[in-house]
């Protein structure tokens, strides 16, 4: 199990932080977190995909010298409209992001990217021996054999942002990995967990995007409403912790209070709670192995709170079993479930698709892709792109 790194020695006074999609949902909790522990966190590079109005205004609000978009277009806006401070540095494109990434000024990387568009950058910040907060499940996901193996190679921590995943590594501190039977993530049940199956057929992505706990984005949003989302994060605990399939498993509980349960070879449980804020898990992240008054209340007890758990029925959530069996498959099984599940959200999205055809598509490609174990990373690269193919072509037959 590789999640228990210790706290550098001879670090600055504050700890030097670039954020990487600095306006996603993820990115604005972290900039709560981040301007509530100024005199512990310095934000020295923020990166966005297109928004440049508001990431001028978190670099003003931040005196942040270093920024990124990916969009070029937006570049090019931002700079006809002058609208960063005299002095500061504005980078465009993946090689811009990646470069903001390995910032020789920064000491952690907090990547909060929407789907794989954070490996580069994440293989980049390792490279430069940072260490990495990842909020970016696809990373691993994708490649977890390649990245883990670098940041091996490295010396880079990688403190694990997703609640959680961040909730199992703190409930293993102290713990030999050898005495971990298995881990047991909870998932919410998302934003149809109390429909009638009939009425998925009439899922609409304005409904999909109702989930009743969480603000998200909207393709992790749809995500868990499909159940796709926790299955993604077996496969991510899975290289986090160094664990086996059958070690990774998941229940559902509707309050999202009980953000994981670790269960011990003396059968012992440990458990993690806290309100269904991403500002906890990004603040534990970010100012590891410290703890400080957080930015939100805490649980209140003196109220009454209830804690329901009931299995994965994986026939309303098929897309569950699917990631299921990609994990157990292995090789690049992972990555071709992840790159056809990214295409048909976002025909979701966009209307193309019914609800139900998610599943339809993803398993089509699946079925239809060679799985091999990768020998280098250009080679899960191939099978994504393949596996997008394959996808985009699925939706087609459904629009």
């Amino acid at each position: 199990m590789t999640a228990s790194p210790s706290p550098t020695s001879g670090s600055s006074p504050r700890k030097r932080v670039v954020l990487l999609g600095a306006t996603g949902s993820i990115g604005s909790s972290a900039l709560r977190v981040l301007a509530a522990h100024r005199d512990r966190l310095e934000l020295v590079g923020v990166a966005a995909r297109s928004d440049w109005r508001r990431l001028a205004k978190i670099a003003r609000d931040f005196s942040v010298a270093d920024v990124a978009l990916t969009d070029e277009k937006a570049c090019s806006e931002a700079k006809r409209a002058g609208a960063l401070a005299p002095g500061t540095r504005l980078l465009q494109g993946a090689a811009g992001i990646a470069e903001l990434a390995a910032l020789p000024a920064a000491d952690l990387v907090l990547v909060a990217t929407s789907g794989t568009s954070g490996l580069e950058p994440a293989l980049a910040a390792i490279a430069a021996g940072k260490h990495l907060a990842l909020a970016s499940k696809e990373v691993l996901v994708l490649a977890g054999k390649f990245v883990m193996e670098q940041a091996r190679l490295r010396g880079s921590r990688i403190l694990p942002v997703d609640s959680e995943h961040n909730a199992v590594f703190q409930c293993i501190q102290g713990h030999q990995s050898s005495s971990v039977r298995r881990i047991i993530l909870t998932a919410s049940g998302g934003a149809f967990r109390d429909w009638p199956e009939e009425g998925l057929q009439h899922a609409t992505p304005a409904d999909a995007l109702k989930h009743p706990n969480w603000a998200m984005g909207p393709k992790i949003t749809v995500d868990s409403a499909t159940l796709a989302n926790k299955g993604l994060e077996l496969i991510e605990a899975q290289w986090l912790f160094g664990l086996r399939p059958d070690q990774c498993t998941a229940v559902i509980h509707p309050q999202s209070t009980v953000h994981c349960l670790v269960e011990f070879n003396d059968s012992v449980m440990l458990a993690q709670l806290s309100p269904s804020s991403m500002t906890f898990p990004i603040q534990h992240a970010l100012l590891f192995p410290d703890r400080v008054e957080g930015v939100e209340p805490p649980l209140d007890f003196t109220r009454l709170l209830q804690f329901e758990f009931k299995p994965i029925n994986e026939d309303r959530y098929p897309m569950f079993r699917l990631a299921r069996e990609s994990m157990v498959a292995g090789g690049v099984a992972p990555a071709v479930f992840n790159a056809a599940n990214e295409v048909a959200v976002e025909a979701f999205l966009k209307g193309r698709i019914p609800f139900l055809a998610i599943p339809k598509i993803v398993g089509h490609a699946l079925d239809h892709s060679a799985n091999f174990e990768p020998a280098d990373l250009n080679a899960v690269l191939s099978a994504d792109n393949e596996a997008r193919r394959r996808a985009t072509l699925g939706v087609d037959v459904f629009t």
